[in-house]
C-alpha cells in the first residue's frame, strides 16, 4: 500500500525491446521540489546519460516531505531517499533503519556564495522582526523536515517556542505562495523556484534567510539501504556515473538554453522564471562530482542535537559508503 499523500511520478525511458529490460534493476528514488532536486530532471534529456535504461530503470517518486520518505524506505517502497539533516537521524533513531548509508550530495543550503532560503511574510503584515511572529502562524512543508528546523531555530533564537508563542502548520512548497497571500500563514518558506516568483516578491518580503538563521546546511543528500546497495551495486555505480555526467551537462553554458527549457517544460512555468538563476551560483550548492559532504553533514546533525530536536548525534561517517560515488567518478573521468 502506498504512503498516503504520495504522489508518483514516473519518467521512464521507452523500454528496449531486449528481454533484458524486464531483468534490470529499477530505482525508485525521491524528490520534493524540483530543481532543487535533480531526480525528476536527470534522463528528460536522452542520449547523454550512458548506463541508463541499459543496466538500471529509474523511477522518480515525488515526496512533500524528507519526512515521509522514512516510512517509504521502512515498507520497502522507496530504494533511494533524499534525506537531510533532520530526516536522516530521525529515519536512524526512530525507524531504526540502522543499515542506511550515505551515498552521494544533493544540495546544500546557505554556503558562502550560493543561494540561502529566504522565508517570506507579507510587506502589510507588521512583521518586521522574528520577534512580530508572536501569535503568528508559520507555515511549513512538514514537520521535522529541513527548512521546518532552520524556521523553528531562527524563531527560538529569539525567544519565541512553537504552540506556546506561535502555531506551525504544514502544507506542499507550491502551496505557500496562496496560503501567504490569502492570509492563511504569515510565515512562509521560499524554496527553489518559488522565491524568485515575481508576484511572491511583489507582496511579500525575506524576514530571515537559511544562512543569517544557521550559517550552512546540508540541505539533502542520498542515502540507500546496505541491503539494496549490495544487492544492486553495480546498477548504483552506473546511476552515480550517470549524476555526475548529468550534473556537468546542466552546469555547462553551452547547454544553458535547453537546461532551462528543459526545466520550465517540466514545471509548466516560463523559462523566464529560471534563466537568471538556474545552475549559477543564485542557485543552491551542489558538489559536480555528487560527492557528499561529510562535515557539513555532521556540522547540520550536531546543530539540530544542540537544539533539542534529537536525542543524541549521529557520527555521520559511520553511516556513509563513499565508494561508490568515488568509484563513479573515477570511471567517468576516464570516460570508461
Amino acid at each position: 500500500m502506498r504512503v498516503i499523500g504520495l504522489l508518483l511520478i514516473t519518467l521512464l525511458a521507452v523500454a528496449p525491446t531486449d528481454p533484458a529490460f524486464a531483468q534490470m534493476p529499477k530505482i525508485r528514488a525521491g524528490w520534493i521540489t524540483t530543481p532543487a532536486s535533480l531526480v525528476p530532471l536527470l534522463f528528460l534529456k536522452p542520449g547523454v546519460a550512458k548506463h541508463h535504461g541499459k543496466s538500471y530503470t529509474f523511477e522518480p517518486i515525488y515526496f512533500s516531505s524528507s519526512t515521509l520518505q522514512i516510512t517509504a524506505l521502512s515498507q520497502g517502497e522507496l530504494d533511494l531517499a533524499a534525506f537531510g539533516y533532520t530526516s536522516f537521524p530521525l529515519a536512524i533513531q526512530n525507524a531504526n533503519l540502522s543499515d542506511l548509508r550515505i551515498i552521494a550530495d544533493e544540495i546544500q543550503d546557505g554556503a558562502p556564495g550560493y543561494y540561502s532560503t529566504p522565508y517570506f511574510v507579507r510587506k502589510d503584515s507588521g512583521i518586521n522582526r522574528i520577534e512580530n511572529m508572536k501569535g503568528k502562524i508559520a507555515v511549513t512543508n512538514g514537520l521535522g523536515s529541513g527548512v521546518d528546523i532552520i524556521m523553528r531555530t531562527a524563531l527560538y533564537r529569539h525567544g519565541l517556542q512553537v504552540q506556546r508563542d506561535y502555531t506551525m502548520i504544514e502544507a506542499p512548497f507550491p502551496t505557500h505562495k496562496a496560503m501567504l497571500k490569502e492570509h492563511k500563514g504569515d510565515l512562509v518558506v521560499g524554496v527553489l523556484p518559488f522565491s524568485y516568483d515575481p508576484e511572491l516578491n511583489e507582496f511579500a518580503k525575506p524576514l530571515f534567510t537559511t544562512q543569517s538563521s544557521v550559517e550552512r546546511i546540508a540541505l539533502s543528500f542520498w542515502v540507500a539501504r546496505k541491503t539494496f546497495i549490495e544487492k544492486n551495486r553495480a546498477a548504483v555505480v552506473d546511476l552515480l556515473e550517470d549524476y555526475g555526467t548529468m550534473l556537468h551537462w546542466f552546469y555547462d553554458p553551452a547547454n544553458r538554453r535547453e537546461t532551462v527549457e528543459m526545466t520550465a517544460r517540466f514545471l509548466k512555468r516560463p523559462p523566464a522564471l529560471f534563466e537568471d538563476w538556474l545552475f549559477t551560483n543564485r542557485d543552491f550548492y551542489r558538489d559536480l562530482d555528487g560527492k557528499a559532504d561529510l562535515k557539513a553533514i555532521q556540522d547540520s546533525i550536531d546543530r539540530v542535537k544542540e537544539l533539542g530536536f534529537i536525542k543524541e548525534t549521529v557520527d555521520a561517517s559511520k553511516y556513509a559508503d563513499l565508494s561508490l560515488i568515488e568509484e563513479a567518478t573515477k570511471r567517468r573521468r576516464k570516460g570508461n
